[in-house]
């Protein structure tokens, strides 16, 4: 028994400093000062929140930035347009959508097509207009007039 520890405890020694130098090599994410201004200029909308980022979402901003060049402008729009969205997100709502997203990758890859239909579908959909209360008529706007007799 006593062979086994030593044994183990000798290993354990020899990979120790392998993996220690493995951790302590991956590359940690920059923080917002030290971003390009390319970097700066796409990821604009979330600069507040970048420091605070945990690191893999930060790493996996960065590699859309590497690709932002060769996208189309309508996909450039798009990447803004969700980069804004996100940042106007509380934490709360942030994390309700980290639990929606685990969710669907979860289910059956026809379920996921269905709903990514149904999204479209409604995307397609023009935009109803929100219904403004109607203006009173001008008429009661304007005071009744004095029915009191004048004096003279």
């Amino acid at each position: 028994m006593a062979r086994t520890i030593l044994a183990a405890l000798a290993l354990w020694l020899l990979l120790a400093p392998p993996l220690a130098l493995a951790i302590e090599t991956t590359p940690k994410p920059p923080a917002w000062v030290e971003l390009t201004t390319e970097q700066k200029q796409i990821l604009a909308p979330v600069a507040l929140s970048w420091n605070g980022m945990p690191a893999q979402q930060r790493i996996n901003l960065l590699k859309v930035t590497k690709r932002y060049p060769k996208m189309t402008p309508h996909e450039q729009q798009r990447v803004q347009t969700r980069l804004k969205d996100w940042a106007a997100l509380t934490p709360e709502q942030r994390e309700q959508a980290r639990r929606k997203y685990q969710q669907l990758k979860q289910l059956p890859p026809d379920k996921r097509q269905e709903i990514k239909q149904k999204w479209q579908q409604k995307a397609q959909q023009p935009q109803a207009v929100p219904v403004q209360p109607a203006a009173p008529p001008a008429a009661a706007l304007v005071p009744p007039p004095d029915t009191a007799p004048a004096t003279q």
